[in-house]
């Protein structure tokens, strides 16, 4: 038994493979399949994983109230053990790590381990700034700006110095048609819910904090105050900005895996 109530989860997903349980926990106006996609086939090469979809994006109908790091945790475990997982890993991208932080203490008997990237416990200033930005742009509509700033700030400097003018506008094009509906109460959930400073410490099972080394948006800072608080952890490093997904998709699977096997060794 879990050592929180489960509610039935409302949150549409993805099963995908055999083996040992790995439960996916996606960014703030991302998804599943935008964030995890590009690595499904290798992971589920060796897992059971399953993938829901936030509230207002890939197969989950847009939230009627504001979103909650506890309900969203609980939510997100729900799932997994609705689809027969009834232990897993979880793997925690961006505001993602969060949720599985809090996920992780509020299940302890169900989390196995956590590998959390471009992780944040608390937004500080600097990071504040950003995603206000962001959500001003969302409640403003004005799409074409939006791309940019997700360009800007999701991609490293030497991913963007290397696309051509016509890849760039291809891109900005791109993400002004596919914002998920339910990025504004993603960003209003970072903005003014998400601390698990005080969950960092309780965490006992094996973690890995992935470092995206080049993120101008979840900075290096963020990545290094999870390894050092989370007893035990391990820490890696990926050259990439924020998007390791579109960078490096084939390393950043490759230290996922082979974190998982180790530690369920």
């Amino acid at each position: 038994m879990s050592s929180t109530a489960l509610p039935t989860s409302s949150l549409g997903r993805i099963v995908r493979g055999t083996g040992p349980g790995l439960l996916l926990a996606h960014g703030a106006g991302g998804g599943i399949d935008a964030n995890f996609g590009p690595i499904m086939a290798n992971l589920a090469a060796h897992h059971t994983v399953v993938g829901p979809d936030y509230p207002g994006t890939g197969r989950t109908p847009r939230a009627e109230a504001p979103l909650t790091l506890d309900a969203l945790a609980d939510s997100l475990v729900a799932t997994a053990v609705e689809e027969n997982v009834d232990t897993f890993a979880i793997a925690g991208y961006s505001l993602g790590s969060p949720v599985a932080i809090r996920a992780a203490t509020r299940h302890p008997d169900r989390v196995t381990g956590l590998v959390l990237t471009a992780g944040f416990a608390h937004p500080n200033p600097r990071f504040l700034l950003a995603a206000r930005f962001w959500r001003d742009l969302l409640r403003s509509g004005d799409l074409e700006h939006l791309a940019a700033f997700v360009a800007l700030v999701g991609l490293s400097a030497p991913a963007l110095d290397a696309i051509s003018q016509d890849e760039l506008s291809a891109a900005l094009k791109a993400t002004t048609t596919s914002i998920p509906s339910g990025t504004l109460e993603h960003v209003d959930l970072l903005i003014d819910h998400v601390d698990v400073r005080e969950d960092l410490a309780a965490i006992t099972v094996p973690t890995l904090i992935i470092s995206t080394t080049s993120d101008q948006l979840v900075t290096p800072y963020h990545h290094r105050q999870l390894a050092d608080t989370i007893p035990g952890a391990e820490y890696a490093e990926l050259s990439t900005g924020h998007l390791p997904f579109v960078e490096r998709p084939e390393e950043w699977s490759a230290l996922l895996l082979d974190f998982l096997s180790r530690a369920s060794a």
